[in-house]
């Protein structure tokens, strides 16, 4: 595995609001880092006007910050890469990308979700499409975090979580800032399964505000809903414990609680 802490060349696929937050939080930090838009026109509107104004508007990306739509040459020499795109476009990116990944490099994934129809996890997506010695490098991200408040500064906390410690150290220290801490851990089933699902509690308790519900159901919802996540999650192969951290119950509470 390659790479310095400070200073590295990260890649982050995906230009939506998550993929800018991070490309832009990690350019400030000083490293140099290429995002990559899978549309032409929309890597040449964020070059040329230096926003996102669809996805992350208001938000003016780093000077230092390349954005290109050509996948081969944002992954050249890359030390880390960040994968942002949407869970349902995983494969379709990987399948063109695979050959032009560097061998030895960490690959973060920064979506949640479940692949429609095979049920796979975004991590076991990406690994499907690495050689066998690589997927040990392959971690997850998930945690209460809003692209928003990521890039105004508003102190975040995050996990990352990988097979391989040394890894995942390396990805904490990387992304780390003083206002986006970065927390690891070796249970990739549960950070990603506590990322996918917390979704869908969060739309039954917007249904339940929707029907003019109170506090005490909204808790309810949140709170059974949690353990049905555990419980899955844990058949699955996951700690229990994970789902009580950030990935589970803190990104739960943010997605259920937000206005």
């Amino acid at each position: 595995m390659v790479g310095h802490m400070q200073g590295s060349r990260i890649t982050v696929l995906g230009a939506g609001s998550w993929g800018t937050a991070l490309a832009g939080l990690l350019a400030d930090k000083g490293h140099h880092v290429v995002l990559w838009a899978r549309q032409e026109t929309h890597a040449k509107a964020l070059a040329e006007h230096r926003q996102n104004s669809f996805y992350l508007p208001n938000y003016d990306l780093p000077s230092s910050l390349t954005v290109t739509a050509d996948l081969k040459h944002a992954l050249k020499q890359a030390d880390i890469i960040i994968s942002a795109v949407p869970t349902h476009g995983l494969r379709g990116v990987y399948e063109i990308a695979k050959a032009d990944v560097p061998s030895d490099v960490p690959v973060v994934v920064a979506s949640k979700g479940i692949e429609n129809v095979t049920l796979l996890r975004g991590s076991e997506v990406v690994g499907e499409y690495l050689p066998k010695e690589q997927q040990r490098y392959i971690c997850v991200m998930s945690g209460p975090s809003f692209a928003q408040e990521v890039v105004s500064a508003i102190p975040t906390a995050v996990v990352v979580a990988g097979q391989d410690e040394q890894t995942t150290k390396h990805v904490q220290h990387a992304l780390a800032t003083t206002r986006f801490r970065v927390y690891t851990s070796d249970d990739l089933i549960g950070v990603e399964i506590g990322g996918a699902l917390k979704n869908v509690i969060a739309i039954a308790v917007g249904v339940a505000d929707g029907l003019g519900m109170g506090h005490n159901t909204r808790a309810g919802l949140i709170t059974r809903g949690l353990t049905e996540i555990s419980r899955l999650a844990v058949k699955l192969g996951a700690h229990p414990l994970t789902l009580a951290g950030l990935s589970g119950m803190g990104d739960l509470v943010l997605t259920c609680t937000v206005d």
